[in-house]
């Protein structure tokens, strides 16, 4: 499940950003507005976290941007701003949500949880690739009528392959999307991780989804 994060102010940032990526999400992260409408626009988020008082343009011109595109992102606003009319301004703009600096860490993993709840059995929770499906509130994989145990790792993995179907994914692609790293080529770490998805979502079945493309990387067939 992917997170754009929003905030200005760099250790709130990665503070937050790590505890994302702890907790299994996939995180981009932007420190002003416009390059947070820049990014909305462009990626497949589930969920914005907003911080109000950011340069270029503040929170509340981005979520009132992006409800008048049609985008339907899921968006919590933070902010230090803890008056009654600051959070009716934020959720009248738009916004599902608006946490209060400084929050528990905790308190922010619920409010995500509770979002994505209340859209349980919209399709927009669910990645589907032949027999194979994703619940991504519930974090469970099942391929036909048997389930799949994953770790946190791969089952960001496969989420990112499920994501991008059909399309050709080098080592370098992956190592950075789902590990968050810079590609180191003498690594094997892509190769290993991929054989374990290949054990858990293809040794049992006839048909193979997971396919290399010799010297390339790999694909997810649809």
């Amino acid at each position: 499940m992917k997170i754009l994060l929003v905030e200005d102010e760099k250790q709130i940032s990665d503070y937050i950003s790590k505890g994302l990526l702890e907790a299994g999400y996939d995180v981009d992260t932007v420190d002003n507005g416009e390059d947070a409408i820049s990014y909305a626009t462009n990626h497949d988020y589930s969920l914005i976290l907003l911080d109000i008082m950011i340069p270029k343009k503040n929170g509340i011109e981005v979520v009132r941007y992006l409800k008048k595109q049609k985008d339907n992102t899921h968006i919590i606003l933070i902010s230090a701003k803890d008056q009654i009319q600051d959070k009716v301004l934020g959720l009248d703009a738009g916004a599902d949500d608006y946490l209060i600096k400084p929050f528990a860490f905790s308190e922010l993993l619920a409010r995500i949880r509770a979002i994505f709840r209340r859209n349980n059995g919209g399709n927009d929770n669910i990645l589907v690739v032949q027999d194979l499906k994703m619940n991504l509130v519930k974090r469970v994989v099942s391929r036909g009528d048997q389930m799949i145990e994953l770790t946190t790792r791969e089952f960001n993995l496969l989420e990112y392959f499920m994501r991008n179907k059909n399309s050709i994914l080098t080592r370098m692609m992956i190592t950075e999307k789902v590990w968050n790293i810079n590609f180191i080529s003498d690594t094997n770490v892509v190769d290993v991780y991929i054989n374990h998805l290949r054990k858990k979502i293809d040794k049992n079945f006839d048909e193979k989804l997971i396919h290399t493309v010799r010297g390339v990387g790999y694909i997810l067939k649809d």
